[in-house]
């Protein structure tokens, strides 16, 4: 099954299944995905299922939605392809099928450049250059996030939103307390007070 696993450092690793025809992205609660980073619009974004193909479609967002850095309004998404909402860099990850390639660095060599021969001692520098390709185009595979100590999958116990929800429900518990005490307060005093001014018999 299709899904959009998040590259972003700061929430690397979360991901959502594309089950239905349409999955929304955005910044609050009632999308089927929510980023909660500021450079994310509120409704960002749409994914939609068309047959094979899986279509990007931008709602109208402040900071833009970009396909391996081009800027698109509708656009189909493929497998390896980088997705960026605003300052949130995600992939498409579909088992089994073939990866696109991901946008060229400015400063690499094109695709059809004949190999240049090196001495052994040069093979590591070649790799130290792969590297730091795929770590200018953000091209992390799913993979490499599984080595982080961290499954792939809906993260619902990521720390950030745990704390918010358990502050939240702490200060609704903290101003349920403070009120029941009051109204106890309340309570004796107006009895205490009905008592002291009844006529004695």
């Amino acid at each position: 099954m299709a899904k959009l696993v998040v590259l972003t450092q700061s929430m690397a690793g979360r991901s959502i299944d594309l089950a239905g025809e349409r999955t929304t992205v955005g910044r609050v609660e009632d999308n089927a995905f929510q980023i909660a980073e500021p450079s994310v619009s509120s409704r960002h974004c749409e994914i939609l299922l068309r047959g094979e193909d899986i279509v990007v479609k931008d709602l109208n967002s402040t900071n833009g939605t970009f396909i391996n850095g081009e800027k698109i309004s509708e656009s189909v998404l493929k497998p390896g392809q980088t997705l960026r909402l605003g300052n949130v860099e995600l992939k498409l990850d579909v088992p089994g099928a073939p990866v696109a390639p991901a946008a060229p660095s400015p400063s690499a060599p094109a695709p059809d450049a004949a190999p240049v021969p090196s001495t052994p001692p040069a093979a590591p520098a070649t790799s130290t250059a792969s590297t730091k390709k795929t770590a200018a185009t953000g091209g992390v595979s799913v993979s490499d996030l599984g080595g982080g100590g961290r499954t792939p999958g809906f993260d619902t116990t990521s720390k950030d939103f745990t704390k918010k929800k358990a502050s939240k429900a702490m200060y609704f518990w903290i101003v349920v307390g403070v009120a029941l005490l009051i109204l106890i307060i309340l309570i004796v005093v107006v009895i205490s007070s009905a008592k002291g001014s009844a006529p004695a018999t």
